[in-house]
Formats: structure tokens, sequence, C-alpha cells
């Protein structure tokens, strides 16, 4: 690859590390790109979808003339795997923080589970969580959320096309879900749990999937860097 390949345009699959923000992987990749090739202070460099810190998987990096192709590859349908841990809440609906209330699993069972995901299919309504970058009165719902404030979160349409269970070992419970662009799986997690008549929330989240690109194609940010040596 020349300076020229990067500021045409690449689509750069990144396998996104654990505790890593999105905005941390496209920093560390701009700042390896302009040390090697020498490029412009303007040069362009984004991702296609924000990955949570706490999540690991397929980040997309688009530079130079094929940023225009970010709001494209984001309309795709995405898929993730991770585990729900059931009987418990925590505010974020993630492990992000700390178990605000915990309820039954007695009454869970493999049938129960099973026949729980057919509740999911298709078009739902869906609440983002109150940990979120979505505004709402000029400040993102996170800011709300962390000086206590109360808000209003209205609910949104989103699709799931497939939700499979493919490990159930309680409380915990692995899956795999393709979904359209917009969708939480923190949210999925949390009303999936209530739909049990119990409590969940995400423990582990992976994307594997965006389109037809996929994390078996991507690197680590520190892999990209020694490729390019």
């Amino acid at each position: 690859m020349t300076a020229e390949d990067y500021l045409e345009g690449q689509v750069i699959l990144i396998d996104k590390p654990l505790t890593w923000s999105s905005f941390q992987a496209v920093n560390k990749l701009k700042y390896i790109l302009k040390r090697k090739y020498n490029l412009p202070k303007k040069f362009k460099i984004g991702h296609a979808g924000t990955l949570d810190p706490l999540a690991t998987g397929l980040l997309i990096i688009c530079t130079g003339k094929f940023t225009k192709k970010i709001t494209e590859i984001q309309a795709q349908a995405k898929e993730y795997t991770g585990t729900i841990t059931v009987g418990a809440t925590t505010p974020s609906y993630d492990l992000e923080t700390e178990v605000d209330a915990t309820f039954p699993i007695e009454q869970i069972t493999k049938a129960l589970i099973l026949e729980t995901t057919k509740q999911f299919l298709g078009e739902i309504d869906q609440k983002p969580p109150v940990f979120s970058a979505i505004k709402k009165d000029g400040k993102r719902l996170y800011e709300h959320a962390r000086a206590g404030e109360e808000v209003e979160i209205a609910f949104k349409k989103t699709t799931i096309y497939e939700f499979e269970i493919t490990r159930i070992d309680l409380p915990e419970i692995d899956f795999r879900v393709t979904c359209s662009k917009g969708t939480y799986i923190r949210s999925l997690a949390f009303d999936f749990g209530k739909a049990l008549q119990s409590g969940g929330y995400l423990s582990a989240l992976r994307r594997t999937k965006i389109g037809e690109y996929s994390v078996n194609d991507g690197v680590s940010p520190d892999a990209f860097e020694k490729s390019l040596e």
C-alpha cells in the first residue's frame, strides 16, 4: 500500500480489543498511517458503527474518499454473539455498572428460553439504554444518567432477523443475533430477562459481521501496525 492508496480510500477491518473505545481504535490507526506515510493533517478516517468498550469484534474503518461509504456500510445488517446473564439487572444493561436488582431464575427452563426468543423476531419496539450516546435535551443520555437525572426515552423500531440460543448454563445464556442498524443488544438482553419473568443484562458481546464484512478477516490494531513494518 502507498500513501495514495489510503488517500484514495481503503476499508480496514479491525478486530477491536476489549476495553478499547471505537474512537481509540480510529485514533490509533490514524496515528500509525500518518506517521508511516507522512499523510496530510486533514487526512480523513472514520468508523462505520460504534462498538462499546466492553464489546469486542468487527470495527470497519474507512480512509480517504471511502469515508463517503460509511453511511452505506452502517445501514447493513449486523451479526453479534454474546452472553446474557439472567437473574439480575444493571442500570447500564451491561457490566459498565453494578447489579441493582436480583430476580429468581428457578422458573427458567430450556423450553421457556427457546420459546421466548420467538417474541423478539421481526420488527420490535425497543427502548435504548439510559447509558447510551443518544442525545436528549442537548445532552447524551449517559450524561443525564451519570448526573442522576431521570429522562423519558422513546421506543424505537428495530428488526431482529435471527435470534439463536447457542449455549445454556444458567445464569448464562449464549446467543447469536442478526439485526438491523440501530439495534441495542444491551436492551435486547434486558428485555429478554424481563420476558423470562426474571432480569437480565449483557455480560459479553462480540460483533462478528456487518453485511458481507466478517471479523474473521479483521486484525487487531497492533497486528495492523506490524503488517505495515
